[in-house]
């Protein structure tokens, strides 16, 4: 297990906390809009139950890493507005910290993904020193794009390979 230190994180706009069961709602409203699931279709969640796997593996990496994916949500607010976090995975037989970003698309465009994942970035930065963090985003993906770069990564085209939906482009820290 890593000592990874605080689990809610804080920025000027966003409140990154540890997701609980309460917010298998939200993921089921993130994630069956096919909206977000446009350039990863494999992730369009078609019922509860779905939600519901999820949440228990995002759990799961928390309880045996204590990091993950937070769930992201507005100061003013106590609805959460997406999620953003930090997952271990094989990456090229090298053990990364895997980038993932989602939020309702009511909120996009409103800068608040890059926020939550420069604050990803950066507490991986502090609390797993050498694991390198990646993002897979597809090519025709500009938005996720412009996300990872603004949260630090830079385009390793020499690391683009087939993902779960097609062709992935990888941003990585340096």
């Amino acid at each position: 297990m890593t000592d990874a230190g605080h689990t809610t994180l804080v920025t000027d706009r966003l409140l990154l906390r540890r997701p609980v069961p309460e917010d298998v709602d939200v993921i089921f409203h993130v994630y069956r809009d096919p909206r977000s699931c446009q350039h990863n279709p494999s992730n369009l969640l078609r019922d509860r139950d779905g939600a519901e796997s999820l949440y228990r593996s995002w759990d799961e990496h928390w309880r045996v890493e204590g990091f993950g994916y937070w769930t992201v949500l507005r100061h003013q607010s106590h609805r959460p507005v997406g999620f953003c976090g930090l997952k271990y995975m094989w990456f090229r037989d090298d053990q990364v910290a895997n980038l993932f970003y989602g939020f309702d698309p009511a909120w996009w465009g409103n800068g608040l993904a890059a926020e939550a994942a420069r604050a990803a970035v950066g507490w991986s930065a502090k609390h797993l020193p050498g694991v390198p963090v990646v993002a897979r985003i597809r090519p025709d993906n500009h938005a996720s794009q412009r996300v990872a770069v603004r949260a630090g990564l830079t385009r390793a085209e020499h690391l683009d390979g087939l993902g779960f939906d097609g062709l992935e482009w990888i941003y990585v820290t340096t």
